[in-house]
């Protein structure tokens, strides 16, 4: 019997760099805003070249821990929830484009989440929030040709609503949920007068937000999302 050759892989020396810059900011307690050694100490100090270092660091700042500026040396980057959602980016759009489940079920999560974010504006909402709300649809309205433009502030409307409260992180898995899941809907939305069933159904959840009645708004939310996770009824909705 015989059997394929399975080769180890060796680990790069990047990958190597950026464990040992992780560990020096551990044992040395740095906090964000503080200053980590040079390109150039680094490899003196792991006996390395210069592409294994500046690839390391690129990987340490995109996960959003390091932050590198032309001409300075790097910091410990300030936390940031947009930072470290937007690291997962690329795994989660690949895992969407080759699984239906892993699709159907962030769908399904989506509607949760965004269904508890309108049940929460309802019962937190301040003026300002409203004006913000208001402002969004008002510039949907205006951007109802605009398909590129109307979705983004489709986008900025389901941020706010989650953003009531004022609660960042909230705020930020909006914004991913919206972001991972987009690419399936531009169809949808390209669909000629869908940005009219949208624009309409944002309002009747604002409205169920202004009148601060939780149960509508979370079951308004759902029937907006529900609706968008259908494209075949949407285009049935327009062909009545």
């Amino acid at each position: 019997m015989t059997t394929e050759p399975e080769p180890i892989r060796r680990r790069k020396l990047s990958d190597d760099v950026q464990e040992r810059v992780l560990a020096l900011i551990r044992s040395m307690a740095l906090r964000p805003g503080d200053v980590l050694p040079s390109e150039r100490e680094l490899m003196g100090r792991y006996g390395v070249g210069r592409p294994a270092v500046r690839e390391a660091m690129q990987n340490l700042q995109r996960m959003g821990l390091v932050d590198i500026r032309h001409g300075e040396r790097p910091r410990v980057a300030q936390p940031s929830m947009e930072a470290m959602v937007g690291s997962m980016a690329e795994p989660v759009r690949h895992a969407l484009t080759h699984s239906e489940a892993t699709l159907r079920h962030l769908r399904e999560a989506r509607i949760r989440f965004e269904t508890e974010m309108a049940r929460g504006a309802a019962q937190g909402r301040e003026p300002k929030d409203i004006e913000r709300l208001s402002g969004i649809l008002e510039s949907q309205e205006a951007a109802l040709r605009d398909p590129v433009r109307f979705l983004e502030l489709d986008g900025a409307f389901h941020r706010a609503v989650a953003a009531v409260g004022g609660n960042p992180i909230l705020e930020a898995v909006s914004q991913a949920l919206f972001e991972w899941l987009i690419q399936f809907h531009l169809d949808l939305v390209r669909l000629p007068g869908q940005e009219k069933y949208a624009l309409r159904e944002h309002r009747t959840v604002l409205e169920a937000i202004v009148a601060g009645e939780p149960d509508l708004a979370a079951a308004r939310m759902a029937d907006h999302l529900n609706r968008t996770n259908r494209p075949g009824a949407a285009k049935h909705k327009q062909t009545r």
